[in-house]
């Protein structure tokens, strides 16, 4: 069964390497966090079907929408959810998806997301300052901006944005509101830094980072990540594609945490942490797109790729009992 086509449609980042990342298999069962375009929900379909099942996450509507009209083929394969991966537990538990073979998150904004105006993503285009993934949400860019002090902009700035310049821009936004516009935030920030011999405008960090606090996409990363555990089978993969230093850092000190088998401080002769390893690293080297990729997808340039494999039970998981994919629970071995 070939996925059915929809506009807009999109390049996915690093898909083979995701795809096999996750040992997709016929009839296995899926979980995509971050539907987005579907460029990888398509992928995993390809190599589960006919017999697999994909549970589909967007805390985007949007992204939902389309991904009902493209995977209508795939109607009873696919389930999709409109809500945030904060949430994937909880998610897994109402749709009795679970255990399953692997969980994929692609990270950041969608190219949908920065090519609509109105969505005030990106300062290419002349939109609100809004930045919401999920409408529904209460907190804009528009409210951090002209609500915050100047203070907690500046660090919002600097802990989201990674940006050393935080306290002038900071300052300088506060003197200059109301801003109302996704250029004018970025001619006020333009103002402060000025752009020779700037690689990147020198906004870019600013919208990010606005961004990441609107959508709390760190804490939530945190708090899905944490997740992910429990709903994994025995050697079931989680894979994680990130786009930038606070996301990699995030994923990359997860994983490794939950492959230690001891936590004890060094030194330290006798352990007496009790932690057991629940995941085996699988990319000891972060993977990155080749150059050839970077080439015709300029959008991948920053993106990396870990992977892991869950190890047999070792805390508190979910058993099959009631699930729908009714495959063994190989946590019992």
């Amino acid at each position: 069964m070939s996925v059915t086509m929809s506009l807009p449609t999109h390049v996915p980042v690093l898909v083979r390497e995701a795809v096999e990342g996750l040992q997709a298999q016929p009839g296995g069962y899926f979980v995509d966090c971050t539907v987005g375009l579907g460029g990888h929900t398509a992928a995993i379909l390809e190599r589960i079907s006919p017999q697999g099942k994909l549970l589909g996450i967007d805390a985007d509507p949007e992204a939902i929408r389309i991904a009902r009209a493209r995977f209508g083929d795939y109607s009873e394969a696919v389930t999709l959810v409109n809500d945030s991966f904060a949430n994937l537990e909880a998610i897994c538990s109402k749709y009795k998806f679970y255990p399953v073979d692997g969980i994929l998150f692609d990270l950041g904004v969608s190219s949908m997301q920065l090519d609509t105006a109105q969505r005030g993503f990106s300062f290419q285009r002349d939109g609100p300052l809004d930045m919401k993934f999920d409408p529904r949400q209460e907190l804009t860019a528009s409210d951090i901006v002209n609500t915050f002090s100047e203070q907690e902009l500046a660090r919002v700035i600097k802990e989201y944005g990674e940006e050393r310049h935080s306290w002038r821009i900071a300052q300088h936004i506060v003197l200059s509101r109301p801003i109302t516009s996704t250029l004018q935030l970025a001619q006020v920030v333009e103002q402060v830094l000025g752009r020779k011999h700037a690689k990147i405008h020198p906004a870019t960090r600013i919208f990010m980072a606005l961004r990441i606090a609107v959508n709390r996409e760190l804490e939530n990363l945190k708090v899905a990540l944490e997740q992910t555990i429990k709903l994994l089978r025995f050697r079931g993969r989680v894979v994680v594609i990130s786009y930038h230093s606070l996301e990699d850092r995030i994923v990359k000190e997860f994983m490794r945490h939950e492959a230690s088998s001891c936590l004890c401080p060094p030194g330290t002769i006798i352990c007496r942490c009790g932690h057991v390893a629940t995941l085996k690293l699988i990319s000891r080297k972060v993977i990155k797109p080749t150059s050839l990729e970077i080439e015709s997808n300029p959008r991948s340039r920053s993106a990396k790729l870990r992977i892991a494999e869950r190890l047999r039970q070792t805390r508190n998981t979910y058993s099959n009992k009631g699930g729908e994919n009714g495959k063994e629970n190989c946590f019992r071995y």
